[in-house]
């Protein structure tokens, strides 16, 4: 991840990443004695670090909350939902960072195979991708909306609770 790349993640998900490097940070600090070479603690400490790195730079890219426009293209912060062309099943998810956990919504990256198709799409276009598999898959862009919106549409429908 470079500096430059800008990362959308909801407030929640940013409140949540930051108590996790706090307490990450707190385990760190606890620390083990200096004689301590069993492997698998230096195998701990060695992931836990490079889970500190990881949501540093998260946190450091982080915008949070900023709601894209409600302009129906596919984006990091949306809420889309797209029809796989050849079984005509749909699928709902959030275009986002995944390391950020959202709650009960999927997330894909904009890395990802499906993601990285649907960035910029508009509702009713179709796109295609080459599945991990190497099939080619195609889909089609049915609704694309703000993570804040879908979530005040959600809470409003009583599917929250």
């Amino acid at each position: 991840m470079t500096s430059a790349q800008r990362i959308w993640i909801s407030p929640q998900a940013h409140e949540r990443l930051q108590q996790e490097l706090a307490t990450l940070r707190e385990l760190t600090a606890a620390g083990r004695s200096e004689d301590d070479t069993d492997e698998n603690a230096v195998a701990v400490e060695h992931a836990r670090q490079k889970r500190i790195q990881q949501i540093h730079d998260l946190l450091l890219n982080a915008v949070v909350g900023e709601d894209p426009p409600d302009d129906g293209v596919a984006e990091p912060g949306m809420v889309v939902t797209v029809r796989y062309d050849d079984s005509d099943e749909t699928e709902t998810f959030l275009l986002g960072m995944r390391g950020a956990e959202y709650g009960d919504i999927e997330v894909y990256s904009v890395n990802s195979p499906l993601g990285a198709a649907i960035v910029g799409a508009r509702v009713g276009e179709q796109r295609t991708y080459t599945s991990p598999t190497g099939a080619n898959v195609t889909v089609t862009l049915l609704k694309a909306v703000p993570y804040g919106v879908h979530t005040a549409t959600f809470e409003l429908s009583g599917a929250g609770e």
